[in-house]
């Protein structure tokens, strides 16, 4: 039976990281006004990277060389040896990424995957989460609520060090999301459905910027994730530096940051619905390498 979610609603209640179903159906527009204000993201421009794009990749390529994401992996590094937490437990003696305990090497881009010890898909981030909580005795309450690095933090949080220590030992690996696993593929088909949900004052989807080749908002290339090349280029990169703001940032938050573009209520931290959003992008990049933590505006 097809599943749709009625996913914007059931976050703007801040409900827990869980799924709310319901019988519905992807919005249409409203009004005359909304089809025009969404039309800007619908431009359709030539798949040639312009100059300014083109500037910018040699930027970021000669950035690389000595990329920061570096120091947020020692730091990840040392948190993920450590013992720590009520239960004075160490990561890697005790969290297993679906690749066993304490192995880290080709566990990112083997993610989002099925754990059966919490009997949930989950993406890299959540999975670590899961793990400070039950291994360590962290309370996600507490995890939640600050997970990602603001403008004026001088540090990121454990959990971005953590992702970026983890996600470094997959650079150059294939992805290789697990999809024949059937409780994969039903999230895989969730968020084919989300990436569809059309809602919020625009009337905007994911797909209204990212289900088609050829577009872009303003001077930023908008990938079609409906493919493996454009899929690629939205899971690439991430955990990432960003240098507008000095910090580094997650796959999570970037999926945080478009439901904030597309004036939706933010998802709950490390919620089944940002994690149904990372499989079907993720899921669609299958066969592409990763290249690791990168370098973002």
């Amino acid at each position: 039976m097809r599943i749709i979610i009625a996913f914007a609603a059931a976050l703007a209640f801040g409900v827990s990281p869980q799924l709310t179903f319901a019988q519905a159906k992807p919005a249409k527009a409203t009004s005359a006004q909304a089809q025009k204000k969404a039309a800007p993201a619908a431009q359709v421009v030539e798949e040639e990277p312009d100059e300014a794009t083109k500037e910018f990749e040699k930027f970021r390529a000669q950035m690389e060389d000595s990329n920061p994401a570096e120091l947020f992996e020692m730091k990840g590094e040392e948190i993920w040896k450590q013992k720590r937490g009520p239960k004075n437990v160490a990561l890697a003696e005790s969290c297993d990424l679906g690749q066993g305990v304490g192995v880290v090497k080709g566990a990112y881009v083997a993610m989002p995957r099925y754990f059966a010890d919490a009997d949930a898909v989950m993406d890299a981030e959540r999975r670590i989460v899961w793990c400070m909580v039950d291994k360590q005795g962290f309370k996600f309450d507490d995890i939640a609520k600050k997970p990602f690095q603001g403008a004026n933090d001088t540090s990121a949080p454990d959990i971005t060090n953590l992702v970026t220590y983890v996600a470094a030992h997959s650079k150059d690996m294939k992805i290789a999301v697990p999809l024949d696993h059937p409780r994969v593929r039903e999230i895989y088909e969730i968020g084919k459905e989300v990436v569809n949900y059309r809602a919020g004052p625009y009337d905007f989807s994911c797909n209204t910027c990212h289900g088609s080749d050829g577009k872009r908002i303003r001077m930023q290339n908008l990938p079609n994730i409906s493919t493996g090349k454009g899929a690629i280029k939205g899971v690439q990169g991430w955990p990432g530096y960003r240098m507008t703001g000095g910090v580094m940032l997650t796959h999570q938050w970037r999926m945080n940051d478009c439901f904030r573009q597309q004036r939706f209520p933010a998802p709950k931290y490390a919620s089944d619905v940002v994690t149904s959003l990372l499989t079907y992008m993720i899921g669609n990049s299958n066969g592409q390498t990763y290249r690791g933590p990168g370098i973002k505006r």
